[in-house]
Protein backbone atom coordinates (compact mmCIF):
# COMPACT_ATOMS: atom_id res chain seq x y z
CA UNK A 1 0.00 0.00 0.00
CA UNK A 2 1.13 3.75 -0.87
CA UNK A 3 1.74 5.67 2.03
CA UNK A 4 -0.87 8.46 1.16
CA UNK A 5 -4.14 8.52 2.56
CA UNK A 6 -7.34 10.11 1.77
CA UNK A 7 -10.13 10.52 4.02
CA UNK A 8 -13.17 11.54 2.14
CA UNK A 9 -17.04 11.46 2.29
CA UNK A 10 -21.03 11.83 0.93
CA UNK A 11 -23.42 14.78 2.57
CA UNK A 12 -26.96 14.23 1.63
CA UNK A 13 -30.04 12.87 2.76
CA UNK A 14 -31.36 9.33 2.48
CA UNK A 15 -28.14 8.19 0.93
CA UNK A 16 -27.92 4.81 2.40
CA UNK A 17 -27.95 3.23 -0.76
CA UNK A 18 -25.38 5.10 -2.07
CA UNK A 19 -22.21 2.94 -4.23
CA UNK A 20 -19.90 5.70 -4.29
CA UNK A 21 -18.33 4.80 -1.34
CA UNK A 22 -17.81 1.42 -2.41
CA UNK A 23 -16.33 3.20 -6.09
CA UNK A 24 -14.20 5.11 -4.82
CA UNK A 25 -12.80 2.80 -1.91
CA UNK A 26 -12.41 0.07 -4.81
CA UNK A 27 -10.58 2.20 -6.79
CA UNK A 28 -7.87 3.41 -4.66
CA UNK A 29 -7.19 0.22 -3.35
CA UNK A 30 -6.15 -0.26 -7.00
CA UNK A 31 -4.21 2.07 -7.06
CA UNK A 32 -2.62 1.54 -3.92
CA UNK A 33 -4.00 4.35 -1.40
CA UNK A 34 -5.16 4.59 1.87
CA UNK A 35 -8.66 5.53 1.03
CA UNK A 36 -11.19 5.40 3.19
CA UNK A 37 -15.01 7.18 2.10
CA UNK A 38 -17.59 8.19 4.44
CA UNK A 39 -21.55 8.65 4.14
CA UNK A 40 -22.78 11.54 6.47
CA UNK A 41 -26.00 11.23 5.97
CA UNK A 42 -28.73 14.05 7.36
CA UNK A 43 -31.41 11.28 7.37
CA UNK A 44 -29.75 8.79 9.59
CA UNK A 45 -28.10 11.96 12.33
CA UNK A 46 -31.53 13.33 11.69
CA UNK A 47 -30.83 16.57 11.02
CA UNK A 48 -32.03 19.17 8.38
CA UNK A 49 -29.81 20.72 6.26
CA UNK A 50 -29.41 23.52 8.14
CA UNK A 51 -27.00 21.30 9.87
CA UNK A 52 -24.37 21.47 6.83
CA UNK A 53 -22.54 24.21 8.47
CA UNK A 54 -21.73 22.25 10.88
CA UNK A 55 -21.22 19.44 9.19
CA UNK A 56 -18.47 20.95 6.96
CA UNK A 57 -16.59 22.43 10.01
CA UNK A 58 -16.60 18.92 11.76
CA UNK A 59 -15.00 17.54 8.40
CA UNK A 60 -12.15 20.14 8.40
CA UNK A 61 -11.19 19.30 11.81
CA UNK A 62 -11.39 15.66 11.28
CA UNK A 63 -9.18 16.21 8.35
CA UNK A 64 -11.19 15.10 5.00
CA UNK A 65 -9.82 16.14 2.07
CA UNK A 66 -13.22 16.61 0.56
CA UNK A 67 -16.56 16.08 0.10
CA UNK A 68 -19.05 14.93 -2.40
CA UNK A 69 -22.16 17.02 -1.87
CA UNK A 70 -25.72 15.19 -2.88
CA UNK A 71 -29.94 16.03 -2.55
CA UNK A 72 -30.68 18.25 -1.10
CA UNK A 73 -27.43 20.42 -0.59
CA UNK A 74 -25.88 21.24 -3.82
CA UNK A 75 -26.75 25.11 -3.86
CA UNK A 76 -27.44 25.34 -0.29
CA UNK A 77 -23.55 24.87 0.04
CA UNK A 78 -22.41 27.15 -2.06
CA UNK A 79 -22.52 30.50 0.28
CA UNK A 80 -20.25 27.78 2.65
CA UNK A 81 -17.18 28.00 0.24
CA UNK A 82 -14.43 30.48 -0.12
CA UNK A 83 -13.82 29.58 -3.89
CA UNK A 84 -15.67 28.11 -7.05
CA UNK A 85 -14.58 26.35 -10.23
CA UNK A 86 -15.70 27.92 -13.61
CA UNK A 87 -18.01 25.21 -14.00
CA UNK A 88 -19.95 25.60 -10.36
CA UNK A 89 -19.75 29.14 -10.30
CA UNK A 90 -21.53 28.95 -13.74
CA UNK A 91 -24.09 25.96 -12.96
CA UNK A 92 -25.05 27.78 -9.11
CA UNK A 93 -24.29 23.66 -8.07
CA UNK A 94 -21.66 21.99 -6.35
CA UNK A 95 -21.34 18.23 -5.79
CA UNK A 96 -17.64 17.95 -5.11
CA UNK A 97 -15.74 20.11 -2.69
CA UNK A 98 -12.09 20.20 -1.93
CA UNK A 99 -10.60 21.19 1.51
CA UNK A 100 -7.21 21.76 0.91
CA UNK A 101 -4.86 24.02 3.13
CA UNK A 102 -7.68 26.14 5.07
CA UNK A 103 -10.10 26.39 1.84
CA UNK A 104 -13.24 24.79 0.75
CA UNK A 105 -13.10 24.70 -2.96
CA UNK A 106 -16.64 24.35 -4.84
CA UNK A 107 -16.62 21.60 -8.10
CA UNK A 108 -19.46 20.40 -10.17
CA UNK A 109 -18.88 17.03 -11.73
CA UNK A 110 -22.78 16.48 -12.67
CA UNK A 111 -22.05 18.04 -15.64
CA UNK A 112 -19.13 16.28 -17.29
CA UNK A 113 -20.57 13.21 -16.14
CA UNK A 114 -23.99 13.16 -17.31
CA UNK A 115 -22.10 13.77 -20.85
CA UNK A 116 -19.66 11.17 -20.84
CA UNK A 117 -22.64 8.99 -19.78
CA UNK A 118 -25.14 10.10 -22.34
CA UNK A 119 -22.46 9.96 -25.43
CA UNK A 120 -21.74 6.17 -24.32
CA UNK A 121 -25.10 5.23 -24.00
CA UNK A 122 -27.19 7.04 -26.54
CA UNK A 123 -24.21 8.25 -28.54
CA UNK A 124 -26.78 8.91 -32.17
CA UNK A 125 -29.76 10.39 -29.82
CA UNK A 126 -31.81 13.47 -31.76
CA UNK A 127 -31.25 16.59 -29.69
CA UNK A 128 -33.33 19.10 -31.64
CA UNK A 129 -36.15 19.50 -29.08
CA UNK A 130 -35.12 18.32 -25.36
CA UNK A 131 -37.79 18.23 -22.64
CA UNK A 132 -36.14 17.98 -18.68
CA UNK A 133 -38.07 17.65 -15.51
CA UNK A 134 -35.99 19.18 -12.29
CA UNK A 135 -34.32 22.65 -11.99
CA UNK A 136 -32.72 22.26 -9.11
CA UNK A 137 -28.89 21.32 -8.21
CA UNK A 138 -28.26 18.37 -10.59
CA UNK A 139 -31.15 20.08 -13.23
CA UNK A 140 -28.92 22.75 -13.37
CA UNK A 141 -25.87 20.03 -14.29
CA UNK A 142 -27.40 17.86 -16.53
CA UNK A 143 -29.05 20.90 -18.29
CA UNK A 144 -25.72 22.50 -18.96
CA UNK A 145 -24.76 19.20 -20.56
CA UNK A 146 -27.74 19.20 -23.05
CA UNK A 147 -26.79 22.22 -24.07
CA UNK A 148 -23.33 21.36 -24.80
CA UNK A 149 -23.86 18.18 -25.99
CA UNK A 150 -26.62 20.21 -28.83
CA UNK A 151 -30.17 20.44 -27.79
CA UNK A 152 -31.59 23.28 -29.75
CA UNK A 153 -34.13 23.77 -27.90
CA UNK A 154 -34.62 22.87 -23.92
CA UNK A 155 -38.10 22.97 -22.07
CA UNK A 156 -37.18 23.10 -18.28
CA UNK A 157 -40.32 22.01 -15.58
CA UNK A 158 -39.99 21.91 -11.94
CA UNK A 159 -42.76 21.90 -9.08
CA UNK A 160 -40.95 25.43 -8.25
CA UNK A 161 -42.21 27.15 -11.20
CA UNK A 162 -39.98 30.26 -10.30
CA UNK A 163 -36.95 28.02 -9.89
CA UNK A 164 -37.57 26.52 -13.61
CA UNK A 165 -37.92 30.18 -15.08
CA UNK A 166 -34.49 31.36 -13.26
CA UNK A 167 -33.15 28.18 -14.47
CA UNK A 168 -34.03 28.82 -18.49
CA UNK A 169 -33.13 32.52 -18.00
CA UNK A 170 -29.43 32.04 -16.92
CA UNK A 171 -29.05 28.77 -19.45
CA UNK A 172 -30.43 31.19 -22.24
CA UNK A 173 -28.03 33.97 -21.19
CA UNK A 174 -24.66 31.48 -21.62
CA UNK A 175 -26.03 30.04 -24.84
CA UNK A 176 -27.53 33.04 -26.66
CA UNK A 177 -28.02 30.86 -30.00
CA UNK A 178 -30.19 28.04 -28.76
CA UNK A 179 -33.87 28.41 -27.28
CA UNK A 180 -34.35 27.54 -23.50
CA UNK A 181 -37.91 27.94 -22.19
CA UNK A 182 -39.69 27.27 -18.66
CA UNK A 183 -42.14 24.86 -19.30
CA UNK A 184 -46.10 26.54 -18.50
CA UNK A 185 -45.59 29.38 -19.51
CA UNK A 186 -44.66 29.71 -23.24
CA UNK A 187 -45.78 25.52 -23.61
CA UNK A 188 -47.75 22.99 -21.02
CA UNK A 189 -46.27 19.39 -20.47
CA UNK A 190 -48.29 17.47 -22.63
CA UNK A 191 -47.15 19.68 -25.82
CA UNK A 192 -43.92 19.69 -24.83
CA UNK A 193 -43.51 16.17 -24.48
CA UNK A 194 -45.51 15.65 -27.75
CA UNK A 195 -42.84 17.49 -30.13
CA UNK A 196 -39.57 16.37 -28.06
CA UNK A 197 -37.03 14.23 -28.66
CA UNK A 198 -35.93 12.84 -25.66
CA UNK A 199 -36.53 13.68 -22.16
CA UNK A 200 -34.29 14.03 -19.12
CA UNK A 201 -35.29 13.47 -15.51
CA UNK A 202 -33.24 15.56 -13.22
CA UNK A 203 -35.64 15.47 -9.88
CA UNK A 204 -35.63 12.85 -6.57
CA UNK A 205 -38.61 11.11 -7.86
CA UNK A 206 -38.10 7.21 -8.81
CA UNK A 207 -35.31 6.83 -6.14
CA UNK A 208 -35.77 4.19 -2.99
CA UNK A 209 -37.18 6.67 -0.56
CA UNK A 210 -39.16 8.95 -3.63
CA UNK A 211 -40.94 6.20 -5.25
CA UNK A 212 -42.94 7.05 -8.03
CA UNK A 213 -42.73 8.51 -11.56
CA UNK A 214 -42.41 12.44 -12.42
CA UNK A 215 -45.22 12.47 -15.39
CA UNK A 216 -47.84 10.82 -16.75
CA UNK A 217 -46.97 7.85 -18.48
CA UNK A 218 -49.05 8.55 -21.02
CA UNK A 219 -47.12 11.19 -22.31
CA UNK A 220 -44.09 9.08 -23.45
CA UNK A 221 -44.23 7.96 -27.22
CA UNK A 222 -42.17 5.62 -28.87
CA UNK A 223 -40.01 8.66 -30.91
CA UNK A 224 -38.10 9.57 -27.54
CA UNK A 225 -35.12 8.78 -25.56
CA UNK A 226 -35.71 8.79 -21.53
CA UNK A 227 -32.66 9.61 -19.47
CA UNK A 228 -32.76 9.38 -15.80
CA UNK A 229 -30.50 10.40 -13.58
CA UNK A 230 -31.80 8.62 -10.43
CA UNK A 231 -29.53 5.50 -9.94
CA UNK A 232 -30.68 3.49 -6.97
CA UNK A 233 -33.07 1.49 -7.76
CA UNK A 234 -31.14 1.51 -11.35
CA UNK A 235 -34.25 0.64 -13.16
CA UNK A 236 -36.59 3.13 -11.99
CA UNK A 237 -40.32 3.40 -12.51
CA UNK A 238 -39.99 6.24 -15.34
CA UNK A 239 -37.31 4.47 -17.31
CA UNK A 240 -39.87 0.62 -17.20
CA UNK A 241 -42.90 2.67 -18.41
CA UNK A 242 -40.52 4.31 -20.84
CA UNK A 243 -39.42 1.00 -22.21
CA UNK A 244 -42.95 -0.60 -22.53
CA UNK A 245 -43.60 2.69 -24.52
CA UNK A 246 -41.12 1.78 -26.73
CA UNK A 247 -38.62 4.49 -25.60
CA UNK A 248 -34.72 3.60 -26.09
CA UNK A 249 -33.63 4.81 -21.98
CA UNK A 250 -30.49 5.74 -19.93
CA UNK A 251 -29.79 4.58 -16.53
CA UNK A 252 -28.03 7.22 -13.97
CA UNK A 253 -25.63 4.47 -13.68
CA UNK A 254 -23.52 5.64 -15.57
CA UNK A 255 -23.34 9.22 -14.64
CA UNK A 256 -23.19 8.26 -11.01
CA UNK A 257 -19.78 6.83 -11.91
CA UNK A 258 -18.58 9.37 -14.63
CA UNK A 259 -19.14 11.95 -11.88
CA UNK A 260 -17.36 9.85 -9.20
CA UNK A 261 -14.41 9.61 -11.80
CA UNK A 262 -13.63 13.37 -11.89
CA UNK A 263 -14.77 13.63 -8.23
CA UNK A 264 -11.58 11.06 -7.43
CA UNK A 265 -9.23 13.05 -9.61
CA UNK A 266 -9.94 15.99 -7.65
CA UNK A 267 -9.42 14.62 -4.60
CA UNK A 268 -6.49 12.49 -5.25
CA UNK A 269 -4.73 14.32 -7.91
CA UNK A 270 -4.02 11.06 -9.54
CA UNK A 271 -6.25 9.17 -12.83
CA UNK A 272 -8.60 6.52 -11.89
CA UNK A 273 -9.38 4.26 -14.91
CA UNK A 274 -12.92 4.99 -15.73
CA UNK A 275 -13.49 1.64 -17.43
CA UNK A 276 -12.48 0.20 -14.19
CA UNK A 277 -14.68 1.94 -12.25
CA UNK A 278 -17.82 1.38 -14.93
CA UNK A 279 -16.88 -1.88 -14.66
CA UNK A 280 -17.13 -2.51 -10.89
CA UNK A 281 -19.85 -0.30 -10.45
CA UNK A 282 -21.87 -3.01 -12.50
CA UNK A 283 -20.76 -5.95 -10.73
CA UNK A 284 -21.79 -3.94 -7.24
CA UNK A 285 -25.48 -3.84 -9.47
CA UNK A 286 -24.97 -7.47 -9.91
CA UNK A 287 -23.61 -9.54 -7.33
Amino acid sequence: MSSKSFLVGLIGSGIGGSLSPAMHEEEGRQLGLNYVYRRIDLQALSVEPDALPELLASAERMGFNGLNITYPCKQLVIPLLDELSDDARALGAVNTVLLRDGKRIGHNTDWSGFARAFQRGLPDAAMTRVVQLGAGGAGAAVAHAALMMGAKTLTLFDVEAERAASLAAELQQRFPHVKVRAGGTEIDLPAAMEEADGLIHATPTGMAKLPGIPLPAELLHARLWVADIVYFPIRTELLAAAEAAGCRTLSGGGMAVYQAVDAFRLFTGLEPDAERMFAHFQSLLNP
